[in-house]
């Protein structure tokens, strides 16, 4: 039985993961401002940004692997504190990195598509990047990191939609909220990105990391749509108005951080190296849909703890 860490256990990815998986592996979680209770998983409470935090949780969790899933997930609050960033993003995967290769611990370390400047799109991992923002800058600087430090690392390049802890976290969620709510709002028609539903990319990553993968990958649906197109395939699929959805431009959002238009990546790489396809944005909205019909977000909720 594989043993985890999983950092960020609290946030979209790093929750769903060990939920999704703490029945078949064993799985220790790292949380630092949100706690977690009645979760079937160990929880450490730690903040690995501080003097001696990775090498004390690592010696008590004792990991076969590490998910890195934490991370700052506000775009634009990157922009006004780049100096906090710069050691969540970059310095602090680096740091987990090195341990990982001192210990002989399998390392799986998150980054995400916004690397890229949006002019071409469906790039391959062989493609130079151009981060136009604070986030996607430290994000790439990261990458390079854990990879300069631990070569046998996997990285793992995703946008990824679910339910979270707090309800809030995911573009899916804020669709889902303001249709619910009756509440106008306005979906960018010039941002393409390729979704992923987050337990679809919580099961391809831990295939991808039992099948000893290393390097990075492109780990995302298999199908382009813009913002606004996926917040109306989720008022189709929960049977709310799709007009309280207004087409807009990302460059009339007002938004503090610059963000790139085309964020939709290659993924020919891993379904060559997993001999499979890949789950469509279609298959993550009728999961999203029935998690909902469940029961899943109200569970998700019980689970939160004060700070």
């Amino acid at each position: 039985m594989t043993r985890w860490l999983v950092t960020g256990a609290g946030g979209l990815l790093g929750l769903n993961f060990a939920l999704r998986h703490a029945r078949q592996q064993t799985v220790v979680g790292v949380v630092h401002r949100q706690g977690l209770v009645g979760v079937p998983f160990e929880t450490l409470q730690a903040d690995l940004s501080q003097p001696g935090a990775v090498d004390a949780v690592l010696a008590a969790a004792r990991p076969d692997v590490i998910l890195h899933a934490a991370a700052i997930a506000n775009v634009d609050a990157c922009e006004s504190d780049p100096q906090t960033a710069q050691r969540a993003k970059a310095e602090l995967p680096a740091e987990l990195a090195r341990a990982a290769a001192r210990l002989g611990i399998q390392m799986v370390h998150i980054s995400t598509d916004a690397v890229f400047d949006g002019k071409v799109g469906y790039y391959r991992e062989e493609d130079a990047p151009n981060p136009l923002s604070v986030y996607a800058r430290t994000k790439l600087a990261g990458e390079q990191a854990v990879l300069a430090a631990f070569p046998q690392a996997l990285v793992a390049r995703v946008n990824f939609f679910g339910w979270s802890l707090a309800g809030k976290r995911s573009l899916a969620e804020w669709f889902f909220n303001n249709l619910r709510a009756g509440r106008n709002m306005k979906g960018f028609t010039d941002v393409l990105f390729c979704p992923m539903n987050v337990i679809h990319l919580s099961d391809l990553l831990a295939e991808m990391a039992a099948q000893g993968l290393t390097g990075l990958y492109h780990v995302v649906g298999p199908e382009a749509l813009s913002k606004y197109e996926f917040g109306l395939r989720i008022a189709r699929r929960f049977r709310f108005s799709a007009k309280l959805i207004e087409p807009a431009s990302v460059y009339d959002g007002g938004l503090a951080a610059a963000r790139s238009p085309n964020l939709t990546l290659n993924t020919e790489k891993l379904r060559a190296a997993l001999g499979q396809d890949l789950p469509d944005v279609s298959a993550g909205l009728d999961l999203f849909y029935h998690q909902f019909r469940q029961g899943y977000p109200d569970m998700l909720r019980t689970l939160g703890a004060a700070a």
